[in-house]
C-alpha cells in the first residue's frame, strides 16, 4: 500500500487548542512536538497531553507522531517510556547523529512503534549509509530533513543559502530510496511568503522528496500541490496503467505507448502517482 506523505505538520504537544484543531486540519500527518516547539518547564505536561492525543485518538486517516526530546536530554527517557505504551503512529527522534541513537530509542520503546529520525546535524548526514542499512532492523520507516538545526551545526549565515543545503537534502532522499523510507522535506519558515512557500515545495518534488514538514496549517495546501501530481501526470498514469491491463501485454516487460518505451517500473510508478490523486 502507498502512504501518501505530502504533508507533516509539526504542533506543539502543550497546546490542547492546536491539538483539537488538528483532528480536523487535512493534513497527511500530525507531529505532536515536545522537542523545540516546548519550554522546559512544560516539557512533562506536554508528554501528558500528547499520551492523551494519542490514546484519545480521532485524527482519522491521518498518520499520528509523536516527537521525543533528543535522547541525552533530561526528558527523552520519560518521553520514549510514555509512548511506548500510548503507542503512536510513529515517534520521531531528533538529532539522530548515529545507529546507536536509534537503537536506544527502539530498546527503549520496544518492538512495534516505528521510528522516524531526523537528519540535522552534520553527523547524521555523514551516517545516512550506515542509518539505511540498519532501518529494517530498527523499524526505521523515515526519514526527516532537519533544515534549521542542520545549518545551524553548519555555522552557516542566517538565512542559510539553499545551494549549500541542497545536495546534503538529496543525500537524505537517496538514503530513503535506497531501503524504501519515506523522505520529508524541511519546514519553509516564513509563514506570509506563499511563493517562497510554493518554490520550496516544487524543489523538494524535483529532489525527490515525497512531502514537507510544515509550521503552520495555512502551508498544508501549498504543500498538497506541490507534491501531488498534476492534471497530465495522472492521465499519463491511467493511460500506462490502462495499457498495461490489456490482455496483449500480459507478461511483458515493457510496451510502446504513444511512441514512447514504457516498462514495468514506470507502472509501478503510474501506480504511485494515481495513489497520491486517490488522497484528495
Amino acid at each position: 500500500m502507498t502512504v501518501t506523505l505530502r504533508s507533516a505538520l509539526f504542533l506543539p504537544a502543550s497546546n490542547p487548542r492546536a491539538i483539537a484543531k488538528a483532528r480536523q486540519l487535512d493534513s497527511d500527518a500530525v507531529i505532536l512536538d515536545l522537542e523545540d516547539a516546548v519550554a522546559p518547564d512544560a516539557k512533562a505536561a506536554a508528554r501528558d497531553m500528547a499520551v492523551a492525543a494519542v490514546r484519545e485518538g480521532g485524527f482519522g486517516e491521518r498518520v499520528l507522531v509523536v516527537r521525543t526530546n533528543a535522547l541525552g536530554t533530561p526528558w527523552a527517557n520519560d518521553d520514549l517510556a510514555a509512548l511506548a505504551d500510548a503507542r503512536p503512529s510513529a515517534v520521531l527522534i531528533p538529532k539522530v547523529d548515529d545507529v546507536a541513537t536509534l537503537a536506544a530509542a527502539r530498546r527503549a520503546l520496544g518492538p512495534d512503534v516505528p521510528l522516524w529520525a531526523m537528519i540535522e546535524t552534520c553527523r547524521g548526514v555523514l551516517s545516512l549509509p550506515v542509518l539505511a542499512g540498519a532501518a529494517a532492523e530498527l523499524g526505521l520507516t523515515c526519514l526527516v530533513a532537519g533544515t534549521n538545526d542542520l545549518a545551524k551545526d553548519m555555522r552557516l549565515p542566517s538565512p542559510p543559502s539553499p545551494d549549500v543545503l541542497r545536495p546534503l537534502r538529496v543525500q537524505i532522499v537517496v538514503a530513503a530510496r535506497a531501503v524504501g523510507l519515506i523522505a520529508l522535506d524541511g519546514v519553509c519558515n516564513a509563514l506570509d511568503a506563499p511563493d517562497r512557500l510554493a518554490e520550496e515545495c516544487a524543489e523538494g518534488r524535483q529532489l525527490g522528496f515525497d512531502g514537507k514538514t510544515l509550521i503552520h496549517p495555512n502551508q498544508i495546501a501549498a504543500a498538497h500541490q506541490g507534491f501531488g501530481p498534476d492534471a497530465a501526470e495522472i492521465a499519463w498514469a491511467h493511460k500506462v496503467v490502462a495499457a498495461f491491463a490489456e490482455p496483449a501485454h500480459a507478461g511483458l516487460g515493457a510496451i510502446r505507448l504513444d511512441g514512447q518505451m514504457v516498462e514495468r517500473l514506470h507502472l509501478t510508478e503510474a501506480e504511485r502517482v494515481l495513489a497520491i490523486a486517490k488522497a484528495d
